[in-house]
């Protein structure tokens, strides 16, 4: 997990600093900001004290109908819970009471440029602090997104992975990450991949080399990252394994606590490995919208009898 602080809230969203400039380095732990409702009329039982506090239109508004006391009175509750800091997204007119407050106790008053949608706003700042903040892992493999749904292809050193995923682009698909995956853990249910930075945008060929494939095929051979829907597995040819089943038992791949629909691909010579990968993805997809071809099949069966 990275460290992630204000300072870096700061200049992703391009945030003007009204109090606390020696408070930016303070950490960020809490994944998910908050907006203020209860608290401003005396509820504190859930209030978290961790999170980022994030101050609209309406906040600033139902502050500003108060009188001065009972202003006061409603901010120094809050502040004084010390919580990393506070964005107020309305602009910054009328803010005097507020940066009073936050000066004296130390804490960073941000501000957006200009206004605005509260809730646009939230949305950006939870996806950027739950992505930094994710629990992260490394796996060897290459991710690739093939008709939008994240696959990562994995199997021994010189196994073929690597040129599985170029052949892939060359048939409009888009690479991830080559050689090292990072994966972030975003939900219960949801793995992102993505790469390491080091390795953006390349991809290393045994006898050719390496290559930039956004510099070879263009912007459109290259994703920075995708949700993780396949986990493949990619082995040599073994006989008399992997028959035909009609509809062989689910499998699936944990990572983080997050369970990943596994299935195993062998290689040999001639074999369509990318049509396999395809044809996966696509019976993935037909899954999600409750269709499964060897349930109609059987039911065919049945049929007949």
């Amino acid at each position: 997990m990275k460290i992630l602080t204000v300072e870096d809230v700061v200049q992703k969203f391009s945030l003007k600093v009204l109090t606390g400039e020696n408070k930016l380095k303070e950490q960020i732990r809490q994944p998910k900001c908050h907006r203020p409702g209860l608290e401003f009329v005396g509820h504190f039982d859930f209030f978290p004290t961790e999170r980022v506090q994030i101050l609209g239109r309406k906040e600033i508004t139902y502050l500003h109908k108060l009188s001065k006391e009972e202003r006061q009175m409603r901010i120094g509750n809050i502040v004084k819970y010390h919580p990393p800091c506070f964005i107020v997204t309305a602009g910054e007119e009328g803010l005097t009471y507020l940066t009073q407050y936050c000066k004296e106790e130390g804490i960073p008053l941000l501000c957006t440029n200009v206004p605005q949608i509260t809730s646009e706003f939230i949305n950006h700042l939870d996806n950027y602090m739950l992505k930094i903040l994710a629990p992260v892992m490394t796996v060897h493999g290459v991710c690739i997104n093939v008709y939008g749904l994240g696959i990562l292809l994995r199997g021994n050193s010189g196994v073929g992975k690597s040129e599985t995923a170029h052949t892939m682009i060359g048939r409009g698909h888009r690479l991830v990450a080559d050689d090292v995956v990072v994966l972030k853990k975003l939900s219960p249910r949801t793995i992102l991949g993505t790469h390491d930075g080091k390795t953006k945008e390349f991809l290393a060929l045994r006898s050719v080399g390496l290559l930039n494939v956004v510099r070879l095929y263009g912007r459109k051979a290259f994703q920075d990252e995708s949700k993780i829907s396949l986990d493949i597995k990619l082995t040599k040819w073994q006989k008399n394994s992997l028959n035909n089943e009609l509809d062989h038992e689910s499998k699936f791949t944990e990572y983080m606590g997050v369970q990943i629909p596994h299935i195993e691909i062998q290689l040999q010579p001639g074999r369509d490995v990318a049509g396999l990968i395809e044809a996966a993805a696509n019976n993935w997809l037909l899954k999600q919208q409750g269709y499964s071809a060897a349930e109609e099949f059987m039911k065919r069966l049945e049929s007949e009898f």
